[in-house]
């Protein structure tokens, strides 16, 4: 088992690529946000290519200042715990945690006993919880049956959560495909203004889904050249996958207005050749570290965005997520997995 041995995210302006035009923030990933950290722990051996992400929306507790969320359910072929509440309240009180298909329960009854141990050392009585796990299925890679990922994984998972985190084939990521390539976990970020005011929006995602013919970078049918260049073998005619998004901003939005910029992820998805077929599981989670909502007092008073400026932040979840996608296949390495298969990093092709 290895944890998070890359160091450096490789950086698409290497390869010449420039997704949008929006400032990009100083990391270029989700932690661009304030407070928000990710950790991965990775499960690497022959028939084990998998591992749990965990993603803390804030640096305190979150159950006891909750924050303002939605979801946006693009293809429900999905096995995401803990959305129905988020949706209902509009709110998100728990880390988000990213595994294979297999291990949701798992981590779920993890996620709880970290919560319940977490809060007892604040002195927080905690006796309804809703964890959000959500996951993609790396089967291709990796034996899923055998639901390697425990308890013990989760909580390195925790310890080595950080702001610049790895990506690529690194924790939920290890054993995902994207496009008949290597995917996993990607990032991206930007920043915009409103008013007088300076706000971030970060993108992670778990990228699992796609054909390689649909493939596009930055407008270009690039995943048409890559399959004339490799086995048929190693190519699918049926869009199977999933891809989870993850989307944090520090701008105050609402629920409802979150639900929105949360769809505009589609977008960025298209824009890089999805089709969201039948069998992918595409989700998007979002929140906003404005506005948290206590448990005390009768009644709340917030800030909320006027919608006539949504538009920026529309824009910027549709640059992030594409490049968020095409993050998490430039930083993944080849992998041979479960069986034999293997899924080859698009770095290979973009010499």
């Amino acid at each position: 088992m290895r944890i998070g041995e890359r160091m450096h995210k490789i950086r698409l302006s290497d390869f010449k690529i420039n997704i949008g035009g929006m400032e990009k923030g100083v990391l270029n990933n989700i932690c661009d946000v304030e407070g928000v950290k990710v950790g991965h722990c990775t499960i690497d051996t022959a028939d084990s290519k998998t591992g749990c992400t965990v993603l803390f929306p804030c640096e305190d507790n979150p159950f006891v200042r909750k924050l303002h969320a939605a979801s946006s359910v693009l293809n429900g072929f999905g096995k995401t715990a803990g959305l129905i509440q988020v949706d209902e309240l509009g709110q998100l009180e728990s880390p988000i945690v990213l595994t294979n298909t297999l291990n949701v329960g798992l981590m779920y009854d993890a996620l709880v006993d970290y919560m319940i141990r977490r809060c007892k050392g604040e002195s927080v009585e905690i006796k309804s919880f809703n964890p959000v796990v959500a996951e993609c299925n790396d089967s291709f890679l990796n034996d899923i049956q055998s639901r390697v990922v425990r308890a013990e994984h989760l909580e390195q998972a925790i310890s080595n959560a950080k702001k610049a985190f790895e990506e690529g084939d690194v924790g939920a990521g290890k054993g995902m495909s994207c496009y008949q390539l290597k995917g996993g976990i990607g990032s991206a970020s930007r920043l915009f203004e409103i008013g007088d005011e300076r706000f971030t929006l970060g993108v992670m995602v778990l990228s699992n889904h796609g054909l390689l013919t649909d493939l596009m970078i930055d407008g270009e049918k690039t995943g048409e050249r890559i399959a004339s260049t490799i086995a048929q073998s190693e190519q699918l005619s049926d869009d199977r996958g999933s891809v989870i998004v993850i989307l944090a901003t520090d701008l105050p939005l609402s629920s409802r207005q979150l639900k929105r910029v949360c769809f505009r992820a589609s977008n960025g998805l298209a824009r890089t050749g999805s089709k969201t077929g039948h069998g992918s599981g595409e989700i998007v989670i979002g929140f906003s570290t404005a506005n948290r909502i206590d448990r005390g007092g009768s009644f709340h008073s917030f800030r909320f965005l006027n919608e006539n400026e949504i538009n920026l932040p529309f824009r910027a979840a549709v640059e992030a997520t594409e490049e968020a996608v095409l993050s998490s296949m430039i930083n993944a390495a080849t992998v041979q997995g479960h069986e034999n298969n293997i899924r080859r990093s698009i770095r290979e092709y973009l010499k």
